[in-house]
This record gives structure tokens, sequence and C-alpha cells, in this order.
């Protein structure tokens, strides 16, 4: 199994969070767990995780970026709330 998919998923979560202590651990089972380096001991911050559920956990994790919008967008959800 190719871990391509986590290993930018961490890359993302370090650029999101400015914290470059986190690191992916995988398994022999190959599982996947998310650890938090910064300080004396790892801190293990995710259960073990199949691929998949491990991407899906660390994009949900942290701070998130802000979604972009167009002025379209906005002048679209004011006509929404003026409904």
């Amino acid at each position: 199994m190719r871990s391509t998919k986590a290993t930018a998923a961490v890359e993302r979560l370090k650029e999101r969070s400015g914290n470059e202590h986190y690191a992916m651990v995988r398994t022999s089972e190959e599982l996947f767990y998310l650890v938090d380096n910064a300080g004396d001991k790892p801190v293990i911050v995710s259960e073990r995780l199949p691929l998949d559920e491990f991407v899906i956990f660390v994009k949900a994790y942290g701070p998130q970026k802000p979604r972009r919008q167009t002025k379209s967008d906005i002048a679209f959800e004011k006509q929404l709330i003026k409904r």
C-alpha cells in the first residue's frame, strides 16, 4: 500500500498549523497514526487507522484554511440571507 496520500496530508497539516513537529507513523499492519514530536516525549494524536480514514482525520485536524470567496459568492450569500 502506498502512503503518498498520507504523507501529503501530513505536509498540508504542517503548513496549515505552522507546527513542523507532526509526523506520520506506519505500522507493520499497514495502519497509520499521527504523532506530535514537539515536546520531550512524542504525543500520539490519533489512533491507528487505515490509509483513507487516516487521510480524512488529518484533513479535519487542526486549523482549516478559510474558503476563498469571489464577489459573486458574497453577493449570492447575501441574497440567500434576505429570503
